[in-house]
């Protein structure tokens, strides 16, 4: 593939929690050139800087679909339970969540600093 068709970046894709930036290349449901994948969520994706596959892509992260902030896809930072949730939403709504996520969330507040 010629050089000069490359895709450039969409614009920058900022997680309003951890502050992590990356520039996207496409923002959602069916990245490019990624043949038969449909992703749950309309999602920032950026091509895989680690492999010349132009059919591999990174998912950077989406929107809450709560609060509506830009959020990665860290663990840190967020969930993805039929839609994508900030941990910041998930904490205030953690009755409405299974309890298999609410056990999960449990576990990881000792390791919290």
């Amino acid at each position: 593939m010629d050089a000069s068709k490359e895709v450039q970046p969409a614009g920058e894709f900022e997680c309003q929690l951890c502050g992590l930036t990356a520039p996207y290349m496409y923002y959602g449901p069916k990245p490019p050139n990624s043949r038969s994948v449909v992703l749950l969520e309309e999602a920032y994706v950026m091509k895989d800087p680690f492999t010349p596959d132009k059919d591999k892509f990174i998912i950077l992260g989406s929107h809450c679909s709560l609060c509506c902030r830009s959020v990665c896809v860290g663990t840190e930072c967020s969930l993805f339970y039929s839609k994508r949730f900030c941990l910041h939403c998930v904490k205030e709504n953690l009755k409405a969540f299974p309890l298999e996520i609410q056990e999960d969330l449990d576990k990881k507040k000792p390791q919290q600093k």
